[in-house]
């Protein structure tokens, strides 16, 4: 018998698992969903496109539509063999299925074929009626049992909704809150067990310290007495015994509370991880039971589903979610193709905001109320994941007395510590019916710095994987919740604040990530959980960039492959980091960087600010950040960005920067002095930032780096009106005020040009502001004399000039 679950890609002849997998195809030969190409021009092709060669039974190839090889004269038709009549069966519906009914000659008619029975997954032929165009060699998925090879082809399109019956089709409300209870029950055992065991740990634990401290103490008292014994008549040297004894207890009662409490917070620790392990495995097995439910009752409705299909009435597949936690696979598609903008589950996290707001008794309630109206396995773990990252269960208020069977005893494991996001979210999917697992490693979180090796638990954390559109899929709920907007502190329940005010921010990165932007941070202790093709190893993964969501948030990227957490400089201190932008976010993407040293909270070297030895300029689409080292030592550079509009920018408002990567630079040995750059305005030099905020287009001086002799002009053309144009000049030793004199401009039409001449040798930095003409509006009079910090020039762009002799033409 044929095993579909390990074959050979008939393209690169290597295993082809069941996640990746096309086929079975003509000859039950398979393809990989890569190698699914047409074998005449590469061009990539889906169970809808492809081809095969129906003039020669040999050849076992795909093709597209263009290079398929056509049948020639002397083959037989429709009509040779007699079966037009066949062909002109009447249909009962209108329900065509286009895999096999086509319009040209020599298309087979279900029912001519006698496989009617197996075709289930019909399709309309249009507005006006009209068939598929014919594709030769083509089948209908349930007759040869391919529908995992459509699925994954149909996810390749986009995310489709409906894709599976709601839970309360097959699953009544009582049988799964019965076995809640169940759980419930066993959880109660638990959590008794749990305080028993503390209670006997703290018994013990005073009781070792009570005669630790007799035992202390009465070797102190001997030694006195026997001291005391020896000075009985010397009265001022018995006093001064009795105080020595006193301080020598006081210290040796203070020792022992040290160390008392060290231990205690030791034991403690020990105690909740022994809990939190107990607990996690306690919700595995309860999960387990609750999966096993809801799988129970589906095959059962299913089934009784089954006897009242009409063959000849063909409705959209639903494809059946897995019985069987399938094994890691990398997903076959990314998360874009599942979907692009998350205003697509606007509906659904509006569904978990309003279901956070209120208190439910069980989970069972919860979780019906959260995926009652969702129509796929991707939109449950959605609301799921958005009920927690709302919930902000950091913050919760618990009481002291809280009992099991109220709202709050749903959470009692957030309230011990025994039961992490993590834990609540897999335990949360069993009940909505979703394959989902906790996987442990390190991650780079709080505290961590580029550089920092893995070599302790510092860094230990734990995530999700839930199996959903077709493959397992990252999530990470803890670092994807965030706080409430437009409020101070999070509502206490009962309270009368009017949550309409409220906006729930949350980071979308962290849903569903791509495994290839998961690595950066996270790395699991099990390698087949980096859901990667080409597994890293720990040391990799320490060497990767320290990078933050908004990196890839903006579609940023590294263009140059030797960019690791650790830059070494060269023997001149210098190194460049380059960051690579997205065509579509060159125009709004604003950078900051900030360096200080990395073993101490110093941004200063001979009082002269770091951020004046690092000179960040753009070059088409790509960032750079060129690192002079004042002295031999470590760096930390900080990355900054945001993401404004043009007239977000003019207005002058301050604007707030996030970090999205850090480096580590390495200053081993500097051979040359280094000087700081001009005091110039903050960030980027050269002319990029004037065209894309300002739509001033440079004429003359496309660098950032300009080589001059006494004398510059530089000139520029307004794409917009622009006014009151100022040049300032900066040079290291030499006041501003000083140099104010030396640059000026002048405006013709739509030119400004900017003149400087040098009053001596060296090197400058040329700041240039201005502002729009319509940024001052209609104010006339004594009402335009008050608005004059809405008037505030802007800076526009600065530039690097090197004045020499030597470049005088």
């Amino acid at each position: 018998m044929m095993n579909f679950y390990e074959n050979l890609c008939f393209r690169c002849d290597q295993t082809v698992y069941q996640v990746d997998r096309v086929g079975p195809l003509k000859d039950f030969t398979f393809f990989h969903q890569g190698c699914f190409k047409c074998s005449a021009c590469g061009t990539k092709l889906t169970l809808k496109t492809y081809y095969n060669n129906q003039d020669s039974n040999d050849d076992k190839e795909v093709y597209c539509v263009s290079h398929v090889p056509k049948i020639g004269p002397g083959h037989l038709d429709g009509s040779a063999v007699g079966i037009r009549s066949a062909l002109n069966v009447p249909k009962s519906f209108n329900y065509v299925n286009e895999q096999i009914r086509g319009g040209g000659k020599g298309t087979f008619d279900a029912e001519a074929l006698a496989i009617k029975p197996h075709l289930n997954n019909g399709r309309h032929g249009g507005e006006n009626g009209l068939f598929a165009e014919h594709q030769y060699g083509r089948f209908d998925a349930s007759a040869l049992h391919i529908a995992h090879a459509l699925r994954a082809t149909e996810l390749q399109r986009s995310y489709r909704r409906p894709i599976e019956k709601p839970l309360d089709s097959y699953l009544d409300k009582d049988t799964q809150v019965r076995l809640e209870m169940k759980h419930r029950k066993e959880e109660d055992d638990l959590y008794r067990k749990f305080a028993r065991q503390r209670e006997e740990e703290e018994f013990k634990f005073k009781e070792e310290f009570r005669e630790e401290w007799e035992k202390e103490l009465e070797k102190l008292t001997s030694r006195f007495e026997r001291e005391l014994a020896n000075k009985r008549k010397k009265p001022d040297e018995q006093k001064v015994l009795t105080l020595r004894l006193q301080r020598e207890r006081e210290d040796l009662e203070k020792n022992l509370t040290v160390r008392r409490d060290k231990k205690k917070e030791s034991l403690t620790r020990k105690l909740l991880e022994h809990e939190r392990a107990a607990t996690a495995a306690l919700v595995e097995k309860q999960s387990k039971e609750m999966m096993n439910l809801i799988n129970e009752k589906r095959s059962e409705f299913m089934r009784a589903e089954s006897l009242y299909i009409d063959d000849d009435y063909q409705t959209e597949e639903l494809f059946p979610y897995p019985s069987n936690a399938p094994a890691p696979q990398p997903p076959g598609v990314a998360k874009t193709d599942i979907y692009h903008d998350p205003l697509v589950f606007a509906d659904i996290d509006q569904i978990a905001i309003s279901v956070a707001q209120e208190d439910q008794k069980t989970f069972t309630d919860l979780v019906r109320m959260l995926i009652g109206r969702c129509g796929s396995d991707v939109e449950k773990a959605r609301t799921i994941f958005r009920w927690i990252t709302v919930k902000n269960l950091n913050t919760m208020q618990f009481d002291d007395t809280v009992r099991t069977d109220t709202p709050m005893g749903l959470l009692r494991g957030i309230k011990h510590g025994t039961e992490s996001y993590h834990v609540l979210f897999k335990r949360i999917c069993s009940y909505a019916g979703l394959h989902c697992v906790v996987i442990k490693g390190y991650s780079k979180s709080a505290g961590y710095q580029p550089g920092v090796r893995f070599e302790d638990n510092r860094f230990r954390n734990s995530w999700n994987a839930v199996y959903v559109a077709g493959a397992w899929r990252f999530v990470q709920c803890n670092w994807g919740a965030r706080h409430l907007v437009n409020a101070k502190e999070v509502p206490k329940p009962g309270s009368k604040s009017k949550s309409d005010s409220l906006r729930y921010e949350y980071d979308d990165h962290y849903f569903l990530t791509d495994p290839k932007e998961f690595i950066y941070e996270f790395f699991p202790l099990q390698a087949e959980w980096q859901l990667l093709k080409t597994t890293i190893t720990l040391k990799e993964f320490e060497d990767l960039p320290f990078v933050r969501s908004l990196f890839f948030r903006y579609g940023l990227y590294f263009p140059d492959d030797n960019t690791k957490a650790v830059m070494v400089t060269d023997s001149t201190g210098a190194v460049t980091i380059r960051i690579g932008m997205p065509s579509n976010m060159q125009a709004s993407l604003i950078f900051h960087y900030n360096l200080k040293f990395y073993d101490k909270d110093t941004d200063t070297f001979e009082n002269i600010s770091l951020k004046r030895f690092v000179m960040q300029s753009v070059v088409g689409n790509v960032v750079a950040f060129r690192v002079h080292a004042p002295c031999s030592g470590s760096f930390l550079l900080d990355i900054f960005a945001n993401a404004v509009t043009p007239r977000e920018y003019l207005t002058g408002e301050p604007m707030k920067f996030k970090s999205v990567c850090k480096f580590k630079i390495v200053c081993e040995d500097l051979q040359t002095v280094m000087v700081p750059l001009p005091d110039c305005a903050s960030g980027e030099w050269g002319p990029m930032k004037a065209t894309r905020l300002f739509g001033l287009v440079p004429i003359t001086h496309q660098d950032a780096l300009i080589f001059a002799g006494r004398e510059l002009e530089c000139q520029f053309r307004m794409s917009r009106p622009l006014t009151d144009f100022m040049a300032t000049l900066h040079k290291n030793g030499s006041e501003e005020k000083r140099l104010a004199k030396y640059a000026t401009h002048y405006v013709t039409d739509d030119l400004v040009t900017f003149k400087i001449s040098f009053p001596e040798e060296g090197q400058y930095g040329m700041d240039i502001y201005t502002r729009e003409v319509n940024s001052m509006g209609n104010s006339s009079g004594n009402n335009a004399e008050h608005s004059n910090e809405k008037h505030l020039l802007t800076h526009c762009c600065k530039y690097l000039i090197n004045s020499s002799k030597r470049n005088q033409i």
